[in-house]
């Protein structure tokens, strides 16, 4: 990363609000649009959806963005402002809010309200290299193969309340010590024959695809091929242009060790894979080659030291 400039506090701020942050945090949104009015001109805008926030963006002139929301806002306006080639004219700013803050901690964003809103006002503009797909896709942060989407399981049936649901019908009809006195008898069987349900952890364990066969080039020399299963590959900007690529192999007896390279270009194929970018998960893809472009976007950050 390399800074490039300090920022006046006459600068004129368009503070863009999330909607998720709104109705996450309130309260963080209003110290936040506090601290920033105080110190610089602001225009605050509230999007209610992507092609709104996408119009406010575009409509920016030349105020400096600032964004009041969480990691997805952040991928939105990269994302958003690549598409349009405006990455390089167009440093951002970000006040951290909502749920998902891992991927603005990482990338060195105070997830304090008051502490992000003065490194707005206060800050350096670090140039960060980005990672672009052949799709036109960007990472900022980090890269995971494979990457599956949560599994939303169906709900067990419990037995038990199985009959106290069909019990408890029965007894709005009929004498109510009696029923009860049966529905007691019902639960205690019901103990009796039906196993204890197991937690769904050791499900989703079950569930889980095992091992990927994938192909990982980097730099157009292969670090892994179709016949090594690996348990994951992680890809993530460098410095300098490169980008870091780690591949787990799966263990076989001893623990086997990564294998890693760095280089410009990695190009990781296979059969179908989903790869999680950032909080994103896309695919599956059954080729895609990521290409580090150096220096592609511009973050206000703290002045370190």
């Amino acid at each position: 990363m390399a800074e490039v400039a300090t920022f006046a506090t006459s600068d004129q701020l368009l503070i863009v609000i999330d909607p998720a942050a709104r109705r996450t945090d309130a309260e963080s949104v209003r110290i936040a649009k506090d601290v920033l009015s105080a110190g610089a001109a602001t225009k605050v805008c509230l999007p209610e959806g992507p092609e709104e926030f996408a119009r406010v963006l575009a409509r920016r002139g030349s105020r400096r963005p600032v964004l009041v929301g969480d990691d997805r806002a952040l991928m939105r306006a990269v994302s958003l402002l690549h598409r349009q080639r405006e990455l390089a004219g167009c440093a951002l700013s970000m006040v951290p809010v909502g749920g998902g803050l891992s991927l603005a901690g990482a990338l060195g964003v105070p997830t304090g309200a008051v502490a992000a809103a003065r490194a707005v006002l206060d800050g350096v503009v670090r140039r960060m290299d980005l990672l672009v797909d052949d799709s036109d896709g960007v990472v900022l942060g980090a890269l995971r193969i494979p990457s599956l989407p949560p599994m939303r399981e169906a709900p067990p049936v419990d037995q038990e309340e199985a009959v106290t649901a069909s019990s408890s019908s029965s007894s709005s009809s009929g004498s109510g010590s009696a029923h009860a006195s049966w529905l007691r008898t019902c639960q205690s069987l019901v103990r009796t024959l039906v196993p204890v349900r197991p937690s769904r952890e050791p499900l989703a364990r079950v569930n889980r695809l095992g091992p990927a066969r994938l192909r990982v080039e980097v730099d157009g020399v292969t670090l892994v091929d179709l016949d090594q299963p690996v348990e994951g590959v992680s890809v993530t900007p460098g410095a300098s242009g490169l980008a870091e690529v780690v591949v787990r192999p799966v263990s076989v007896g001893a623990e086997a060790s990564p294998l890693c390279a760095r280089g410009r270009s990695v190009t990781v194929s296979g059969a179908d894979f989903r790869y999680r970018a950032d909080a994103v998960v896309s695919g599956p893809v059954r080729t895609r080659t990521w290409v580090v472009r150096e220096g592609a976007w511009g973050l206000t950050l703290p002045v370190v030291g």
